[in-house]
């Protein structure tokens, strides 16, 4: 393959950065020369404390984090957008396509406290810095006693703020905490059946324009070009495990901020001394208040298409009264709004 240089959009955050460099390495390894433009987003001028959002947009809104990356790269500015996954919508613009998934980090929740080494030591009533439907949601399954401090900010931020008291504990992606080198605050890494990641969570999405709609340039083999060296990092065990988890999403709603968590991954099973590998997707929905719990683990053969394990696990949680238990989450937030 030739030698291309690529530009790279990213948000500015640490951990942001972490990622186009991480990527930006990879390429770079496989003979490309990389260029990395940092771009803000909606989603971080919400992260300022001092920031007045417009009507009808939230820190927990769909695209948030997107937004300007995506009119970046439709604008031909940068080749290449990195995301975190489970930040992009479902539905992806048909101008764009994620070209590759690189390895996934670990997926699960991790629990931050320097005076309690799990979640079950926690006093009663203690406050607990999350904004994410889905951890309160399963949290006050775990717990019902918790309270729930809203916290904005990056890594950085949110570690400083608890450490100056303004929580307890926090709950965190794991992920973000391990690339960081921040790993000596996670006392605790919760198992996928206490909280079910969300759909994507530990992922990066590689977004490119789509060769079928190339930028009117003086050189139209270079979309292409761009998509076949992305791919090239393309992981297939964790490309399946995502597709598998964000078709649950997309077939319950597909909003980024449900109490929805679903993770797949592979394991070697042995029937009659015969070994195979299979997925094992679990998938969880929880009411809002804990009280009221749809879960199913379900498991199937590598031959399987992820979209269709998906779509099998949520008709499972729709008949366990899944559809039920989101309505009563989009009726306690409309309520809650001012």
């Amino acid at each position: 393959m030739n030698n291309l240089t690529i530009r790279i959009g990213s948000r500015g955050s640490k951990l942001a950065l972490w990622q186009a460099n991480h990527v930006a390495a990879l390429l770079r390894s496989n003979g490309h020369t990389v260029e990395i433009e940092v771009i803000r987003t909606a989603g971080d001028r919400l992260q300022d404390p001092t920031f007045i959002a417009p009507e009808g947009l939230s820190p927990n809104g769909t695209g948030i984090f997107i937004k300007e990356i995506e009119e970046a790269l439709a604008a031909g500015r940068i080749d290449l957008a990195v995301h975190s996954l489970k930040d992009l919508p479902t539905e992806i613009d048909p101008r764009f396509t994620l070209a590759a998934i690189p390895p996934r980090a670990d997926a699960r929740d991790a629990f931050v406290c320097e005076s309690s080494w799990g979640l079950h030591m926690l006093p009663s009533g203690a406050r607990v810095a999350t904004t994410s439907p889905r951890r309160q949601a399963m949290l006050l399954a775990l717990r019902p006693d918790l309270t729930f401090v809203e916290m904005r900010g990056n890594i950085d931020t949110r570690l400083r703020k608890w450490s100056e008291g303004e929580a307890d504990a926090l709950v965190l992606a794991s992920a973000g905490l391990d690339r960081l080198g921040l790993t000596e605050h996670i006392h605790q890494r919760f198992s996928v059946d206490e909280l079910t990641p969300a759909p994507g969570q530990g992922a990066l999405a590689l977004q490119v324009r789509s060769p079928q709609h190339p930028l009117d340039t003086e050189d139209p083999t270079r979309d292409p070009a761009i998509h076949a060296a992305v791919r090239a990092l393309n992981c297939a065990t964790t490309e399946y495990a995502v597709t598998a988890e964000r078709a649950v999403l997309a077939a319950l709603g597909g909003g980024c901020q449900l109490p929805l968590g679903a993770y797949c991954h592979k394991v070697t099973a042995s029937t009659e001394g015969i070994e195979a590998e299979i997925h094992h997707l679990h998938a969880m929905v929880v009411s809002p208040d804990g009280d009221q719990v749809a879960h199913v683990v379900q498991r199937a053969p590598v031959i399987t298409a992820a979209a269709d394990l998906g779509q099998s696990v949520a008709e499972a949680l729709i008949a366990r009264g899944a559809l039920e238990l989101l309505r009563a989450e989009t009726v306690e937030q409309s309520t809650a709004q001012p």
